[in-house]
């Protein structure tokens, strides 16, 4: 069980894909857990220490910048030296950046607390890559039910994270800080998974051998560049609303214990239809299964703008979390249909960038918005109504793709 097996053809029996599945799923179970528990708690420890309200969700747009900037050098660290190197780098991300954010909030420093957020970040772009590792052994046919088995691992993570933010909340003098020293051991501990990883990592081009086409040329393929549009929006927008919905859902009046149980129920959205997603991305196809991601995600906001009573957050997160389900699932299943394997480094490394790079954006739009009018309420009506364009953007980029001549992508 090594990770220099030479061969990268998959098994006609998907033996090793299906391999390689359980362990990503276990990995986006146990590891993936950290992330729920940290968007919980993030807004809400930064606005403990922050300087200004303004800037209390600008941990989390930290941590997703660290995974936007650290996707193409971590993407081509595993083109070279395999999954395995690369989500090990991720898991010591994760305990590092989660110990330093501990330690910033312990000592009141608004600047450690970053610091460690961007570092966080470096698990983030790690777990981002388990969908693509589900498809790398795996034949054309299983290959979008390998990526959403894989999602689904996250439905453990939605059960575990927000209630290891009750346990471990007030666990120490200071608020939140025994919430990151937990997510510290479960980046330790879950780091052993990988050895059970049987992923090859890509034979280098011999001289003369082509190595596929450069950055500019793969985006300039309509499926790629549609494919990254609509990972974009759909993972930005869900973003935008997630980050707000803990501020908003405490600063209509509820608890934390509210935050916490509405943000689970919306990650048990993200994750729960991925065991039918790949059935229906093979039945419907990739472009069918984005649109009604992208119609979820509208309704989301449109239920949002109702009302704030716990009832209108919890629908509107669930409709959040499907909505990205199918959008994002559907994109990355559109993503490794478009390119050859010598351009998988090149093509993710660059697609978790851009879509992170959106993500950030969305991150730091959020507390900019929340600060908008002069109660909460206002603040969250904004941040649902700055969705409408974006959507419309990604539903045009699928329009045009799917009026395009087949040929002119395959």
């Amino acid at each position: 069980m090594t990770d220099t097996t030479p061969a990268l053809a998959p098994p006609h029996d998907d033996a090793r894909a299906r391999r390689n599945v359980a362990v990503l799923v276990m990995a986006q179970a146990i590891l993936g857990s950290q992330m729920p528990m940290i968007f919980v708690i993030g807004g809400l420890a930064g606005l403990m220490i922050a300087p200004s309200p303004v800037l209390a969700t600008l941990s989390i747009s930290l941590i997703v910048f660290g995974s936007m900037t650290t996707a193409p050098w971590l993407s081509a660290v595993m083109q070279r030296h395999g999954r395995r190197a690369g989500f090990l780098i991720g898991s010591l991300g994760g305990a590092l950046g989660a110990g330093v954010s501990g330690y910033g909030l312990w000592i009141d420093s608004f600047p450690m607390f970053l610091v460690g957020s961007y570092l966080t970040g470096i698990y983030m772009s790690a777990q981002g890559f388990y969908r693509f590792a589900a498809a790398d052994t795996a034949s054309d046919t299983f290959r979008p039910k390998a990526i959403s088995y894989v999602m689904a691992g996250g439905l453990l993570s939605a059960l575990i994270g927000p209630q290891l933010v009750k346990l471990t909340t007030d666990a120490t003098v200071v608020p939140f800080v025994g919430t990151y020293a937990f997510v510290v051991l479960i980046n330790l501990a879950g780091s052993v998974l990988f050895a059970f990883l049987d992923v090859p990592k890509p034979v280098p081009p011999k001289a003369g051998e082509a190595t596929g086409r450069t950055r500019a040329e793969l985006l300039r393929d309509p499926k790629i560049a549609v494919a990254i549009i609509c990972g974009m929006v759909s993972y930005a927008l869900m973003n935008l609303m997630m980050t707000s919905t803990p501020l908003a859902v405490v600063g209509c009046g509820f608890s934390t214990g509210n935050a916490a149980d509405i943000v689970s129920a919306h990650v048990i959205a993200m994750f729960a239809p991925s065991f039918v997603t790949g059935h229906l991305i093979a039945r419907f196809g990739t472009m069918k299964i984005v649109a009604t991601g992208l119609v979820l995600l509208a309704a989301a906001g449109g239920v949002a703008l109702t009302g704030v009573e716990l009832f209108q957050f919890f629908w509107a997160l669930v409709l959040l979390g499907v909505g990205w389900n199918f959008g994002f699932i559907g994109a990355t299943a559109m993503l490794t249909q478009a390119h050859a394997p010598e351009e998988r480094g090149r093509v993710q490394g660059m697609n978790d960038f851009l879509v992170f790079g959106c993500v950030t954006l969305a991150s730091l739009a959020s507390g900019l918005m929340m600060s908008f009018g002069d109660d909460v309420q206002s603040g969250w009506t904004a941040v649902n109504l700055a969705m409408l364009p974006f959507l419309a953007l990604a539903g045009a980029a699928l329009i045009w793709l799917a009026l395009r001549p087949k040929d002119a992508y395959a």
